[in-house]
């Protein structure tokens, strides 16, 4: 399955691949090789805790490795402004309380609430993609059904 990503989103996965590989895959190494230099392996707690970390390491590797491989850059010149996509910038209106709000729709990987980045998976985000200014999008939240109006979509 193909995981979405801007070329930013993308970049920065490639780089924190490669202070994994280049830094910490080594650092591991040397830890795991001071600790054998201790002597009894059976009862040497050091060697075996770097050797779990070893282990948690290469695991995460392999899946940034993997999700880095079927990624697919967004083409953002593609991408009209009208409708709400992914990458649009929405504002909204809960219609219930009238507060407004802006996000940013992104792929799973960059959301960030405090940057005003939601996920498109997300229940906001699956609610209002599809929509134009002046829809009204009711989206179930964890604490019932919320009612918004799409007051802008922009790039």
């Amino acid at each position: 399955m193909s995981t979405y990503l801007t070329q930013d989103g993308l970049d920065n996965l490639k780089a924190e691949l490669e202070q994994l590989i280049r830094v910490e895959r080594p650092k591991i190494s040397q830890q795991i090789a001071e600790a054998r230099d201790k002597g009894d392996l059976s009862e040497n707690a050091e060697y075996d805790a770097a050797k779990e970390a070893q282990g948690l390491l290469e695991m995460k590797i392999s899946k940034l490795e993997a999700l880095v491989a079927d990624a697919k850059v967004i083409d953002e010149s593609k991408l009209t402004g009208d409708q709400i996509l992914i990458l649009s910038k929405v504002k909204l209106k809960n219609v219930a309380n009238g507060m407004t709000m802006s996000y940013t729709l992104v792929p799973e990987k960059e959301a960030s609430l405090k940057d005003g980045k939601i996920s498109v998976e997300s229940p906001i985000g699956k609610g209002l993609l599809g929509k134009k200014v002046g829809d009204m999008a009711e989206i179930q939240v964890p604490n019932g059904k919320v009612n918004f109006e799409i007051l802008e979509v922009g790039r």
